[in-house]
């Protein structure tokens, strides 16, 4: 029977769902405080002056580029789109401050992290408490087979696929194909889908998207009044295609590998999840830095209170990190080509696989 994914669930309902296995509690049958929760909280305690760090190596150079690609328009739009590779870096990096703001961990107090994460949240065209309530959903339920839908990639199981029709099984394919994964996919995961909120949401979860609506007409409108909406589209476009599409392989690849760890909401464990479902992506240190850490997902999701500038020094400095999975830049790319979740052999497999391993189960099972 095909699983029934999640519809608009608050984190509240999960945290009173999960009880302990929430990102702050333990297992039900433990009633102990989890055994890491001592062990990485000197890492979970926001520094100022590397906050404002992070802000002048993101947010600065992300929108001196904006303005410096203006002014390129008229010598060479090849000068340009050069520029726009490296601002499309900066974005992401921006984006990983935004989603540090929407777990309060980048700055001191829940509302300087609510004020810093909905103003960055304009540059990032994201609608701050939405975000936050869909990202926390996320943390509740990643690794789950029985709650996926909120904050994921949709990735659906051999079973599933197999019980669908010729149309529904095509469509699947082509949602998963890379060129419309990450050529479509960014344009309408940032700019398009964050535009619609549920009628079932909660008020403030709809005031927040309505709120940052209209404030993205008025910022976009007066940089197309400034500068002209062609020459505007010319610099945006491109950031937004690049970062986009970054942004969606990185965080396909935190969660979709090999040997991911799924499991039923029943056997679901928040610490496994975290630590056996979540990759160590070991970048070149050049991408690592634009990517503000994130590649160190492991860490971030036993303990989303750790600041992106912290995350390699709480895995350096821990042995409970030292034995998960790793990814390569090389595993990552081929990661792409996972897009099946196989429940007999536990593991994500290819289409090819998949088609395999039916027809194995077949010839497994006698004929009356």
């Amino acid at each position: 029977m095909q699983t029934q994914l999640l519809e608009d669930p608050t984190a509240t309902d999960f945290v009173a769902a999960r009880r302990s296995t929430t990102a702050e509690g333990a297992e039900p049958a433990n009633p102990e405080r989890p055994f890491w929760r001592e062990a990485l909280a000197p890492y979970a305690r926001p520094h100022r002056r590397r906050s404002a760090i992070n802000l002048a190596t993101s947010v600065v150079p992300y929108v001196a580029l904006f303005a410096l690609m203006y002014l390129t328009l008229s010598v060479s739009y090849l000068l340009t789109f050069a520029l726009a590779i490296v601002a499309a870096g900066f974005l992401v990096r921006t984006y990983i401050v935004f989603h540090d703001c929407t777990h309060g961990s980048f700055l001191g107090s829940k509302r300087a992290n609510a004020w810093l994460g909905t103003t960055l949240g304009l540059l990032v065209f994201a609608p701050f408490a939405c975000w936050r309530h869909n990202h926390a959903v996320h943390h509740a339920t990643a690794g789950d087979l029985d709650r996926r839908g909120v904050g994921d990639v949709p990735t659906i199981t051999v079973a599933e696929y197999q019980a669908r029709s010729r149309r529904g099984r095509l469509a699947y394919r082509l949602f998963r194909h890379p060129l419309v994964m990450f050529g479509i996919g960014p344009i309408f995961a940032l700019v398009v889908q964050p535009r619609v909120v549920s009628r079932s949401a909660r008020p403030r979860i709809q005031r927040s998207v309505m709120a940052t609506n209209l404030a993205l007409v008025l910022l976009v409108g007066a940089l197309c009044w400034l500068i002209g909406w062609q020459d505007y589209l010319l610099i945006q476009v491109p950031i937004m295609a690049m970062a986009g599409a970054a942004g969606i392989w990185l965080f396909y690849v935190q969660h979709q590998f090999d040997d991911v760890y799924w499991e039923t909401a029943e056997r679901w464990s928040y610490a496994d999840a975290a630590l056996r479902g979540s990759s160590y992506l070991k970048l070149p240190k050049v991408l690592q830095f634009f990517s503000g850490n994130i590649g160190l997902h492991h860490v971030h999701h036993l303990n989303a209170r750790i600041p992106n500038y912290n995350l390699q020094r709480a895995h350096d400095e821990n042995a409970m990190f030292h034995d998960v999975p790793t990814l390569s830049l090389a595993d990552g790319i081929r990661a792409v080509g996972l897009k099946l979740y196989d429940e007999q052999r536990r593991q994500l497999v290819t289409f090819a696989q998949a088609g395999r391993s039916v027809v194995t189960n077949s010839a497994d099972c006698p004929s009356d």
